[in-house]
């Protein structure tokens, strides 16, 4: 009789699997700088969330108005 694979087994590891691989991509992806200025108000974006938040492109309410439309 065949051995035949768990289906939750099987789930688990393509799970698993893309998992690792979304997370090669993260980490392989170059960072590139923080903007100075908003992408979309043009206002400056302090120098503590470009340090803290690594290539970011939006200052602070910029950013959460894009979230909120997600």
């Amino acid at each position: 009789m065949a051995n035949v694979p768990d289906p939750l087994d099987m789930a688990a590891e393509q799970s698993e699997y893309f998992l690792q691989m979304a997370l090669q991509r993260h980490t392989q992806r170059p960072i590139k700088a923080s903007a100075q200025f908003c992408e979309d108000c043009d206002d400056a974006i302090p120098l503590l969330r470009q340090q803290l938040v690594q290539g970011c492109e939006t200052c602070i309410s910029c950013q959460e108005l894009r979230e909120r439309r997600r």
